[in-house]
């Protein structure tokens, strides 16, 4: 195999993600062989280190199933688990490939994350339209040793302090969208209903001078009628 094949592997980007959290991931796979089409990803995640939720991005032409399992109680950033991802399959609907010379990026988001390691391996299976299975899942290298042929892809976990920069902070940085939308909308109903109230006021200051002329005016006839 040649260096330019050799580092054309699957990989979880962007490779890093802060402990306890949420990471948005893409896993990019490339299609390696020059007469066949890949129509099956499937990322597995261990068991040691379980997750309790995972939501993937539509993707037009492929089909996303999870597989979940049930545990044993265990504590994960602070929260009792009883069931785990155990995996996530991308499969191509009839007439979809990822084709020669092309790579494409399957994304999801997971968590929480474990905090008791300082890396994810997720090992993964990459089937092509002719039946071959490719498994990405030797462990990384250590550090200074030659990659393998087929590594797993991997995310290395920090610190929240720092990765809190990072795509690991992906969840909380949605619900703090969220809870600014929410503020925004609140702020536009306010200003919504003071504006209502300052026209409903202003009406009823000019039904009750047309009142008041009135009145006067039928006073005033009224004098006149008697003199």
């Amino acid at each position: 195999m040649s260096t330019a094949t050799a580092s054309a592997h699957v990989t979880a980007q962007p490779g890093e993600a802060a402990k306890g959290g949420y990471a948005k991931v893409a896993f990019r796979v490339p299609n390696e062989r020059p007469n066949a089409g890949t129509v099956q990803i499937k990322v597995t995640f261990p068991e040691q280190y379980p997750l309790s939720s995972v939501r993937t991005k539509p993707m037009p032409g492929w089909t996303a199933q999870v597989e979940k399992v049930q545990i044993a109680p265990v504590e994960v950033a602070g929260a009792q688990v009883t069931e785990a991802v155990r995996s996530i399959t991308w499969s191509a609907q009839p007439g979809t490939r990822l084709g020669p010379n092309e790579f494409n990026e399957f994304e999801a988001t997971i968590g929480a994350l474990p905090t008791n390691t300082d890396q994810l391996v997720m090992p993964t299976t990459q089937t092509y339209d002719n039946g071959e299975v490719v498994s990405w899942d030797a462990p990384p290298p250590a550090e200074g040793a030659a990659e393998p042929e087929h590594p797993a892809p991997s995310l290395k976990l920090v610190d929240e302090a720092e990765g809190e920069h990072s795509h690991g902070g992906a969840m909380q940085g949605q619900q703090h969208e969220e809870q600014a939308a929410s503020s925004a909308t609140g702020d536009d109903t306010a200003r919504w209903l003071g504006g209502a109230g300052l026209v409903v006021g202003a009406l009823g200051l000019g039904v009750g001078a047309g009142a008041l002329a009135r009145s006067r005016k039928a006073q005033s006839g009224a004098r006149k009628g008697d003199s």
